[in-house]
């Protein structure tokens, strides 16, 4: 069954990125805030003194991130959505319809968003990057979703600083690419890998918004 040799290689992508989590780290957690001269948590905001303190992650937030993310809740709900999606649009029209050809669907996208996790925590902790999503510290429904919608293209470095997310964007690129060697005809041209790759960046601007705006505790297991 295609779906588990998709579920196959995402372990095995799971496996090779347990080195990429070595990077040693003295400073202590925390929950994702950004203050002090750092920028507040407003894409393209100055500093605020009135906000927590940013600490980089460590060697052990980073491989906690990466599994929760590759592999927790919000990953499995997403890989679910997508083949559901696919099976409603018959894409790829090879796989036909039926309980097994909804399996693999989904099997796929997980295959897909494991390979792109993947990459993306490895290249990140290379980068000393941080690519987690913070809530914006503004008031107003549009202010913070221009927010959660910019954060796509923003990560930081250990100082808080905010820089353009190459990790998130490589990774993004680079699995699109790569899922292309098993996609049936009708879905393995480069054109596909690039709507696929427009397509994930549209969908993690919905899952930041979903994090702006939902229950923070909720937030912290997507």
């Amino acid at each position: 069954m295609r779906s588990s040799a998709f579920l196959l290689f995402g372990l095995l992508c799971w496996q090779t990125a347990v080195p990429a989590q070595t990077i040693s780290d003295s400073s202590a957690p925390n929950d994702g805030h950004v203050g002090g001269a750092a920028p507040t948590g407003v894409v393209g905001a100055e500093g605020a003194t009135n906000a927590p303190t940013y600490a980089p992650l460590t060697a052990s937030e980073r491989w906690r991130l990466y599994f929760l993310s590759a592999y927790g809740p919000g990953a499995m709900l997403r890989a679910a959505a997508a083949g559901g999606i696919s099976q409603w649009n018959d894409t790829p029209k090879e796989w036909k319809q039926g309980s097994e050809a909804l399996g693999d669907r989904i099997g796929n996208s997980f295959a897909k968003h494991i390979i792109r996790k993947t990459l993306e925590s490895g290249a990140a902790a290379a980068l000393h990057e941080d690519n987690r999503y913070f809530r914006s510290t503004d008031t107003g429904f549009w202010k913070r979703t221009k927010h959660a919608v910019g954060s796509v293209f923003v990560a930081r470095n250990e100082a808080g600083q905010e820089h353009f997310a190459y990790s998130r964007f490589g990774a993004a690129v680079a699995s699109s690419f790569i899922s292309r060697v098993w996609q049936p005809p009708s879905e393995n041209t480069s054109g596909d890998a690039a709507v696929n790759f427009g397509i994930t960046m549209a969908v993690d601007m919905g899952w930041n918004v979903f994090k702006e705006f939902g229950p923070k505790r909720l937030g912290r297991h997507f």
